[in-house]
């Protein structure tokens, strides 16, 4: 067995990815590609440092005519890694393809939550249907409470069938043999269909922004004058804006659908958003997370409920909205410090 051969089988059996061992080593994923596809010769020091990442000797990487692997002693302090077996696996991925639907579902339902007290407000503010503001601020909050807590119970509820798996976010694994090749010939067949379900999710986020432009348009034509003689211009501002979050939420929940599937397999694999590099990081990114989305909640309360009852819960659900994209900012800026501290 010549070289190229042994690096494919032990990085396999270890579980890695080119991209993984390439890290390991300190060089490019298209290095590790050539040496697997014997068009070039790791060097010595490379050689080295595989046998000492393999656990084997140096003299069965280098030499063709050793056909069965030598081990040598590994470090004292390492422990063996988690195995996952095929059945397990292919658990999993069932697992996570039977709740994807019901977590894109969740993720929906919590965006359009503020819907019906946004147009209530709008509705009290106009006089129309006899609604008033208390009235309207105490339904629009009960339903956001309810879809909320209906979304939370979902992933609560996905979270406990697969919590055995959890280690496969956190922690580094390896897989016997074949389950790789398993996942990767599922994400192969699954990759048309993720393909549709992005197009569609961009599509329909993009096309969310279709309303409130047409509310911009409709005010300064002749046409408002008559929306007008039916119901106020803010009636028609909440509707925009509620037809913004159904679209955003279609848009969303399609881009969940096929992106936990995904993800799964990709934690199987330990590629994208899953390298042990990036696992290493997942406790602080973690604790950053709870952190905010906890300073996030506390401030909707205070304002909303406010500490003398002079809260302004008809104004609120703008304060998830802004939380969101403020998320994707600081953890995007918590990734880069953590990126820069690796490189020092």
């Amino acid at each position: 067995m010549i070289l190229a051969d042994k690096i494919i089988t032990l990085r396999k059996k270890a579980g890695w990815s080119q991209e993984e061992l390439a890290s390991q080593l300190g060089v490019t994923r298209q290095s590790v590609s050539k040496w697997e596809g014997a068009q070039s010769v790791p060097d010595l020091d490379k050689v080295v440092q595989m046998s000492r990442l393999f656990g084997v000797s140096t003299d069965y990487l280098l030499k063709d005519e050793l056909e069965e692997e030598e081990f040598v002693e590994s470090e004292a302090d390492e422990t063996p890694l988690r195995r996952v077996t095929m059945e397990q696996a292919a658990r999993y991925l069932a697992l996570r393809k039977a709740c994807a639907p019901k977590i894109a579902l969740a993720v929906a339902m919590c965006i359009v939550s503020p819907v019906v007290i946004i147009f209530l407000s709008a509705m009290a503010d106009a006089g129309l249907g006899g609604i008033s503001e208390d009235l309207a601020a105490g339904l629009g909050v009960s339903v956001i409470l309810v879809l909320v807590a209906i979304a939370v119970g979902m992933f609560l509820s996905c979270g406990a069938k697969t919590k055995e798996f959890d280690f496969l976010e956190k922690e580094p694994f390896e897989t016997e043999y074949g389950v790789s090749g398993m996942v990767r010939e599922r994400r192969k067949a699954y990759e048309p269909t993720a393909s549709r379900c992005t197009i569609l999710g961009v599509v329909l986020c993009i096309l969310a922004v279709v309303p409130l432009m047409l509310g911009v348009g409709l005010a300064s034509s002749d046409v408002a004058a008559l929306l007008v003689r039916v119901a106020p211009a803010d009636v028609y501002a909440a509707a925009a804006v509620d037809a913004l979050l159904l679209l955003v939420a279609c848009g969303v929940g399609v881009l969940v659908w096929s992106g936990t599937y995904t993800g799964a397999m990709d934690q199987l694999l330990e590629e994208g958003d899953y390298t042990r590099k990036k696992k290493a990081r997942s406790g602080v990114m973690s604790t950053v997370s709870l952190i905010y989305w906890l300073s996030v909640t506390a401030i909707f309360l205070f304002y909303t409920f406010g500490p003398k009852g002079n809260g302004q819960p008809q104004y609120s659900w703008f304060i998830w909205a802004v939380g969101g994209v403020l998320y994707a900012a600081v953890m995007g800026i918590v990734s880069l410090v953590l990126h820069h501290k690796d490189k020092i």
